[in-house]
């Protein structure tokens, strides 16, 4: 399958990240969003991105400009009618995802294959929702999706060998590692990550240590690039919370119970860098 104009639905930190990288290694990029303001904030994101690698010497001027000249922002999602593949990265809630991937099924060619950035929701279910549940998968990039090489292919029940291969090519032209994972709750990365951040959250709830304690510890001990309570301000503590009920609720395990205190965080709004404070302040 000949892939130039890829779709990305979402302008948030994870969709303008995806819609860049794709920018970057020379595709047509039609970055969606409902908030033309939240598109204008992407594109200056993205602009501000391209421009630190520019002054790091690892990308020209010129290339910056033409990776910006590919993209363009759309509010309809009509736009994306042509695409030959599509990346959705909206919120992670399992019934905004169902209803878009409806409609994508609705507006795109039945040879295009929709994949979705969850980082929980089964892919499995998303594909039910469609015609073509043999073309679409899971393809998870990590945060911040320009720097981080991994990439999580999650095949559902029906997606189909080759439909799971154009992704993990589009990967090596991207210039990361897809690497294949079960469709089952918080897949790979989560399954094992989201544990560890909430067990540092109990830590932290029970008087174990501090916050800088238990990031010292993780990062000193066990040679980590930050620590987990700094990991979860930095993915979002509504994000952390959001992917653990899934992990709880899928798999049926009291150890996957979130921590009451990052229930009591979220109800209060501190949700980490975004909102400004979580277990840091910023």
């Amino acid at each position: 399958m000949a892939i130039s104009t890829v779709g990305v639905i979402g302008s948030g930190t994870m969709g303008n990240g995806i819609a860049q990288v794709f920018a970057q290694h020379g595709f047509r990029v039609r970055l969606h969003d409902v908030s033309a303001p939240a598109l204008d904030r992407a594109r200056a994101t993205i602009e501000k991105s391209l421009g630190r690698f520019v002054e790091k010497g690892k990308l020209a001027a010129d290339d910056r400009d033409a990776s910006l000249a590919r993209l363009t922002t759309h509010t309809s999602l009509d736009a994306l009618a042509d695409a030959d593949f599509v990346v959705e990265a909206i919120v992670e809630q399992a019934d905004a995802k169902l209803a878009l991937f409806r409609a994508l099924d609705t507006l795109t060619r039945p040879d295009v294959i929709l994949s979705s950035n969850t980082s929980s929701i089964s892919i499995t279910t998303l594909g039910a929702a469609t015609s073509r549940p043999d073309r679409v998968l899971g393809m998870h990039f990590m945060n911040p999706v320009p720097l981080m090489t991994l990439v999580e292919l999650i095949r559902g029940q029906a997606t189909s060998a080759v439909s799971l291969a154009i992704p993990a090519g589009l990967c090596t032209t991207l210039g990361k590692t897809g690497i294949e994972a079960a469709d089952y709750p918080g897949f790979i990365a989560n399954r094992i990550l989201m544990p560890m951040i909430n067990e540092a959250v109990f830590a932290l709830m029970e008087g174990v240590g501090t916050a800088e304690a238990i990031d010292g510890v993780m990062k000193l001990g066990m040679n980590h690039p930050m620590g987990p309570l700094t990991l979860a301000d930095f993915i979002g503590l509504d994000v952390c919370l959001a992917i653990l009920n899934v992990l709880h609720d899928g798999l049926g395990d009291p150890k996957y119970r979130p921590c009451p205190l990052l229930k009591r965080m979220v109800a209060a709004g501190h949700l980490g860098r975004k909102s400004g404070r979580g277990f840091y302040q910023y």
